[in-house]
């Protein structure tokens, strides 16, 4: 049987380089716009918080940069705590509402659709967390059509 003589991996270790960037740091051009669309479902896997910071990371580019929260996606925006509102009753508890709380103060608009809010999830408005704005149903298609109309950078929840 073949021995193992590598040492073990200590912390601090590195598996890959990750310093090295290999494509241009690209930033927005003067007055372009980014749309990043949440249909997921939080807490169902790591997609919604990934593309928050991507949503993120594209304000930070320079891009006017909004959020839509529509069906399940307007989980993302639902204050939770436990045994308080706010409270974190487990690590990364408030990620989402901790990485939406940082996107609104650097600049970016968060929109969530009152159908699926109180429709789907049996929630209203005082249920959002600050900084959220409801809007029609009847927007949810408007804001992807303005958006594109004006040549932004459009991702989804499964693209990216």
């Amino acid at each position: 049987m073949p021995a193992v003589t590598a040492p073990a991996h200590q912390k601090g270790d590195c598996f890959v380089d990750f310093e090295e960037k290999v494509f241009e740091d690209v930033k927005a051009e003067s007055g372009q716009k980014a749309l990043v669309k949440f249909h997921t479902v939080a807490f169902e896997g790591s997609i919604g918080f990934v593309n928050l910071l991507q949503a993120t990371r594209l304000q930070r580019k320079g891009f006017e940069t909004s959020i839509l929260l529509y069906g399940p996606g307007v989980t993302l925006g639902l204050q939770r705590g436990f045994p308080r509102l706010g409270d974190e009753s487990f690590p990364g508890h408030q990620n989402y509402a901790n990485q939406i709380a940082k996107f609104i103060e650097e600049g970016g608009k968060v929109y969530a659709c009152r159908f699926a809010l109180q429709a789907l999830y049996g929630h209203g408005e005082p249920s959002l967390l600050p900084g959220i704005r409801p809007i029609s149903p009847l927007d949810v298609l408007d804001i992807v059509l303005i958006h594109q109309r004006d040549n932004a950078f459009i991702m989804d929840t499964w693209t990216l």
